[in-house]
């Protein structure tokens, strides 16, 4: 069984070395001692949320904090292809559940999407917590996965402001019913383009009520491509994994 993974802060294992200690403090070292009991003598890995990742044994376990002495100390580097889910808000949490899949299933970022079917909305007053609530439906699902980088999540955006995301980026992807191309068939010719690494492909999904043609049409004159995902039709908690286990296949993630 994998060692069970805590955060500490972006930075924080830079100076750790194989054979030295690292105490882990706050909320995480308390989970790590009162909920899931963590005594001295057991592995554990602790992951710094930006690439860094110690492993090594518990020394000390107590109400100061979880004492670690570092067996190993390695970066692991973000993938080449760097794969982003726009994510239109969702009613019922649907948004949320499909953050959090995607996370465990690698995603890189998350960019939160007010689209014009949104039902849920982010207004001023409620922005803030709401982000917030994302990065922390992130943070437990990256840890839930073991990863060593926690996706970002990004700043809201509208329909225009995603247009301009759209252009910026090497490739976007609009998961829509009607598309004529399968999602493998458009994700296998950009792969076999060659173009430079890193590159960022945005895997854009709709509200219940699906992207309007008026979305549609803004995404594409910015330079997006609409692609089919599947025979069925997709729940928006659903569709974003999906497409992210595809294109991690197809574009060599895994």
């Amino acid at each position: 069984m994998s060692n069970p993974v805590f955060f500490t802060s972006a930075g924080s294992l830079d100076d750790v070395r194989p054979g030295g200690t690292f105490v882990l403090e706050g909320p995480e070292a308390r989970h790590a001692v009162t909920v899931k009991r963590l005594g001295v003598g057991e592995s554990v890995d602790i992951a710094d949320g930006s690439g860094a990742r110690l492993t090594g044994v518990v020394a000390e376990a107590g109400p100061g904090g979880l004492t670690v002495t570092a067996s190993d100390v390695v970066f692991e580097d973000r993938p080449d292809i760097r794969l982003v889910l726009v994510q239109a808000l969702a009613k019922g949490d649907r948004d949320e559940l499909a953050i959090e899949t995607a996370t465990e299933l690698g995603i890189d970022a998350v960019l939160p999407w007010q689209s014009e079917r949104s039902i849920v909305r982010w207004k001023a007053d409620r922005a803030a917590k709401a982000h917030a609530k994302w990065e922390s439906v992130v943070a437990a699902a990256a840890k839930q996965a073991r990863r060593a980088w926690i996706p970002e999540v990004r700043t809201m955006v509208d329909t225009g402001s995603l247009a301009k995301a759209v252009a910026a980026s090497d490739l976007a992807i609009i998961l829509h019913e009607d598309a004529k191309n399968p999602l493998r068939t458009v994700l296998e010719a950009w792969a076999a383009s060659g173009a430079a690494v890193p590159r960022e492909v945005l895997l854009i999904v709709g509200p219940e009520g699906g992207i309007s043609p008026r979305e549609v049409t803004r995404l594409s004159d910015a330079g997006a491509v609409t692609a089919l995902l599947g025979h069925h039709v997709l729940r928006s908690s659903t569709a974003g994994p999906a497409a992210v286990v595809l294109a991690s296949d197809i574009l060599g993630r895994w």
